[in-house]
């Protein structure tokens, strides 16, 4: 039986032969079928790399057609609307409504099970209110910087030129532009496709220095004063780590560094560009406050702040104790959850490396307020946030804006086909072919991003407007709301604990993981006490 198709083919070449007599056609075609059919079972009883294939010969090949096709399959047809892998279909369907200015009412009631442990919600007030202009903003380095930055409560997360396409990039510079939003470049620098348009940006600078490095790779403060001094560059934002890949660099083979992409980087058109896993420019807490300093006055007073995804604590208190020390403060620190996503990152790296968004956030935010800095330093968050609940549930514990990444990429047409890292993406979002990324409108695009972030603001303004606030700012920890078990529900102010303002700075903390951490942060290293 195992070899039964095998056998069928054979047979049918002298069976098309003598068919070919009567009918010219089909015994063409029947000698045709088994001519290729028994080539390919000859070879598979003959190579050795795939024992089924020697066992199954033809036959096996079905079961690797339907292996390869079970992804598509399972999103299309078995998957249910509440599946996140990792976005549900409930998920994408939202921003695909938004993006294209679709009514997105739904009848008959929430899907969802309410009774469910961990289901949240936040409170509404008696008496709600209507928020006219949902065009929340939140200022950046006020106070401290020359230039300080008006920015959205909702922005373009980091997606570098090399990762998205030309088109794609484009798309979602116009689409910021048009939309009064930022658009962060991703550590590959600012590309010929980020400035077309002149939709503000934030430049991340990375462990590589891309744009801004010597040819040794180290930083360049000149290369760097020259891109930072154009008026599209509104903030700096230096990438200590990824939420989707923490702790991890990245080589991009030389085959595929294009002329655009080794322009955009400052680096030679076919040569591997090495991205390593820390930066050279600073090694201990201090340094990198100062390089943050530095950094600030070269921009001509642009904020500048840091993205991390959350390690190690006592690094964070490292940072939070040099602040203290030095009296230099980052103006941002963007928090991305482990959850976060990425073009290619190892799967051991992705399931389980780094701190969660919200794990992330509360010791970020805790921090600051445990020693009197939360004014000053704006926090931002980024990791699978989709919805105004899931903005408004990162507002009430603590975060000041939201970045998303794949929101976008799913507002410019992305389906989750998740082949990013082969250049083979379907829709043309996260390829470098020509061939397929053409297929992406950018102006229809654009259209999208834009519709994406308003319609996703308005939606926010309805939902704080409920619990009777006038600015995403207003939410508090008393308005979430959180089911622990079958019969009890909770707040978040009691579910987390909360440092109160000055804490650490009183050497009294009553949260004994805060003391010990506070205790073996170091300011003249990263490394624990």
């Amino acid at each position: 039986m195992r070899y039964l198709p095998y056998y069928a083919f054979l047979a049918a070449i002298p069976a098309g032969v003598v068919l070919g007599m009567a009918a010219p056609f089909w015994g063409g075609a029947l000698l045709g079928l088994g001519i290729v059919g028994g080539l390919i079972g000859s070879f598979d009883i003959w190579q050795r790399k795939r024992a089924v294939l020697r066992n199954y010969p033809v036959l096996a090949r079905a079961r690797f057609l339907l292996e390869g096709i079970r992804p598509e399959i399972r999103q299309y047809f078995l998957e249910s609307d509440h599946d996140e892998v990792p976005y549900s279909r409930e998920q994408r369907a939202l921003v695909y409504r938004r993006s294209k200015d679709i009514e997105g009412l739904r009848p008959f009631g929430t899907l969802r099970n309410q009774s469910e442990v961990g289901h949240e919600w936040i409170n509404h007030s008696v008496q709600p209110r209507h928020n006219d202009n949902p065009d929340f903003r939140v200022s950046f380095g006020e106070g401290t910087c020359a230039q300080p930055y008006s920015a959205s409560v909702l922005n373009i997360s980091a997606m570098s030129f090399g990762a998205l396409s030309p088109n794609a990039i484009e798309a979602l510079n116009i689409g910021a532009k048009r939309g009064g939003f930022a658009h962060t470049t991703g550590e590959g620098s600012i590309s010929r496709f980020h400035r077309m348009h002149g939709g503000d940006l934030i430049w991340q600078v990375g462990s590589g220095y891309f744009g801004c490095r010597d040819v040794e790779g180290r930083f360049d403060p000149g290369a760097f004063a020259e891109k930072a001094a154009a008026d599209q560059v509104r903030m700096i934002e230096i990438k200590l780590s990824q939420g989707a890949k923490p702790g991890h660099g990245g080589i991009l083979p030389g085959a595929k560094v294009s002329e655009t992409i080794a322009e955009a980087r400052g680096i030679l058109r076919g040569v591997d560009c090495i991205s390593p896993a820390a930066h050279n420019a600073f090694s201990t807490p201090v340094e990198m406050l100062d390089f943050i300093a530095r950094l600030r006055e070269l921009s001509g007073g642009k904020p500048v702040g840091i993205k991390l995804c959350v390690g190690h604590p006592w690094e964070v208190f490292a940072m939070a104790k040099a602040m203290v020390e030095t009296g230099t403060q980052p103006d941002f620190i963007t928090v991305d959850g482990s959850e976060g996503g990425t073009g290619a990152a190892p799967a051991e790296f992705a399931d389980h490396i780094g701190a969660p968004l919200r794990e992330g956030l509360m010791l970020v935010h805790n921090v600051l307020v445990g020693l009197g800095l939360r004014d000053k330093t704006r926090i931002v968050v980024a990791g699978k946030l989709i919805s105004a609940f899931d903005m408004s549930r990162v507002f009430a514990l603590g975060a000041d804006t939201c970045n998303m990444a794949r929101g976008f990429m799913f507002s410019l047409g992305c389906i989750q086909a998740q082949t990013c890292h082969t250049g083979n993406c379907p829709t043309g979002v996260t390829s470098q072919d020509p061939g397929r990324y053409r297929a992406l409108d950018v102006a229809d695009k654009a259209t999208r991003v834009a519709n994406f972030h308003a319609n996703t603001l308005r939606a926010l303004g309805e939902t704080i407007g409920a619990a009777g606030l006038a600015h995403p700012s207003h939410l508090r920890p008393d308005h979430l709301m959180i089911r622990i078990n079958s019969r009890e529900v909770r707040s978040a102010r009691s579910q987390y604990d909360w440092v109160a303002p000055g804490e650490l700075l009183d050497h009294n903390v009553a949260h004994p993981a805060f003391a010990k951490f506070w205790d073996m942060a170091r300011t003249d290293s990263f490394a624990p006490v």
